[in-house]
């Protein structure tokens, strides 16, 4: 039986919004080949654009795979080639209300733009998306305590009950039409899902294809999953 394994990318194969680790993108690479010779087949699943996925793993991984799902699943390429896309856009009523929310956070700085529409999806930040590394540790701290995002994710799908949020990463909110997030990916599926997710909890982005992969990993790090995969092939 085929073996797919799913692997989310920020948090999971490289830290928040940083590139893979030389080794382990090697490493990784590797590994993808060797589940290629065996039958197999290895997908990236990320809440991430192409560019981005792209400046994170490096081209040549993001060739090397046999897909990657960008936008939660919205968007498909294989080998570099665009398969699908979704047409799903915002509204303007959806607009105003991130707006109005966005106004109304107690965080005291922002860094670059809030919002940013991706094929299929919207993500938002109330932080920013052009935060340091630190700014989004800071926030990510603010918000276990004070669960700013989660409020916001309440809010949107009490006012849009058409759509769906969740919490992604350290700092973001994803945002799409309801059935539209990671686990669509599956559909494509045919044999065993593995998935690997930093987010796997409930309101995580990762927690709809965890659910309803046939197994899953709930990493912490890079470095887990880097861990998890020497022991797989033992």
């Amino acid at each position: 039986m085929t073996i797919n394994y799913l692997f989310d990318v920020d948090g999971t194969l490289t830290n928040h919004r940083q590139r893979m680790d030389a080794a382990f993108r090697k490493m990784f690479g590797n590994w993808v080949e060797k589940q290629s010779n065996s039958g197999n087949k290895v997908f990236l699943v990320t809440g991430s654009d192409r560019q981005k996925t792209i400046q994170q793993v490096g081209t040549a991984l993001w060739r090397l795979v046999d897909g990657c799902y960008q936008n939660c699943g919205n968007q498909l390429y294989r080998k570099g080639k665009l398969i699908n896309q979704s047409s799903w856009q915002m509204s303007i009523h959806l607009r105003l209300l991130i707006i109005d929310l966005i106004e109304k956070s107690l965080w005291y700085g922002v860094a670059g733009e809030n919002i940013e529409e991706r094929i299929g999806m919207v993500n938002i930040s109330t932080v920013g998306r052009a935060c340091t590394v630190e700014q989004r540790k800071e926030y990510y701290n603010w918000d276990v305590n004070s669960l700013e995002r989660e409020s916001i994710v309440k809010t949107i799908c009490l006012a849009h009950p058409e759509l769906d949020a969740s919490i992604g990463g350290q700092i973001s909110i994803d945002i799409y039409p309801k059935g539209k997030d990671k686990a669509q990916v599956l559909d494509d599926m045919e044999g065993e899902t593995i998935f690997f997710g930093d987010n796997c909890e409930v309101g995580g982005n990762d927690y709809t294809v965890a659910k309803k992969a046939d197994f899953y990993y709930n990493v912490a790090n890079p470095e887990e999953t880097r861990h998890l995969l020497e022991t797989v092939d033992k």
